[in-house]
């Protein structure tokens, strides 16, 4: 099934009021454990987030850091201002698939769950490595099409129903994507099954 931005920012519009009351029991469980643990390998304090969504991230965020946060939402963007005050968190509206940066602007991206939602994740990729410094790093935390066969065709079989409620895929294989979009992982760490990951990759 084929997504558009437009259909993506609709989905997101739409679902930000309730966002953070039905995502709560997942964030309590696992979430939070694994951001806070994302965070921790951040090589310094200044980074692009893309796909900044409520600003679930912000209390997880290094103290002193000088972060620029964007989203496709409205919706999600006005939930996350409510929670950033700082003068060093500059949040914006953008597509990831067409990032308004020059080439080589950053050292460090991070997004957390936001390539299940891109409407071409390779395109939203490629752009992230256009604007990375040579050396930067991109870190991220991904729910990916298991690799167990029994349990992937299941994900198959309701990405339909996933797309259409929530703009959100539950059958990407992200890794794939990385690499296509010219990155090498240098770390790929299973969270949950092989259902959730965390990924470190660096330009190719």
């Amino acid at each position: 099934m084929k997504t558009t931005t437009s259909f993506t920012r609709k989905k997101y519009n739409r679902n930000s009021f309730l966002y953070n009351f039905f995502e709560f029991p997942v964030e309590v469980l696992f979430y939070r454990r694994w951001r806070k643990q994302l965070f921790s390998n951040l090589d310094s304090k200044n980074f692009l987030e893309v796909g900044v969504g409520t600003g679930k991230n912000f209390k997880y965020h290094p103290a002193e850091s000088v972060v620029i946060g964007i989203d496709l939402s409205e919706g999600m963007l006005r939930k996350a201002r409510t929670l950033s005050k700082s003068k060093t968190k500059f949040l914006m509206q953008s597509d990831i698939q067409r990032l308004p940066f020059n080439d080589s602007s950053f050292d460090q991206v991070v997004a957390t769950f936001v390539f299940c939602s891109v409407p071409d994740p390779t395109i939203g990729l490629k752009e992230i490595k256009r604007i990375l410094k040579p050396g930067g790093k991109l870190y991220l935390l991904e729910h990916v099409l298991p690799e167990n066969k029994v349990l992937a065709e299941i994900f198959n079989v309701f990405n339909f129903l996933a797309v259409k409620q929530g703009g959100v895929f539950i059958n990407r294989r992200t890794a794939d994507n990385i690499k296509a979009a010219g990155f090498k992982i240098v770390k790929e760490n299973n969270l949950l099954l092989t259902v959730f990951k965390l990924f470190i990759a660096v330009p190719d």
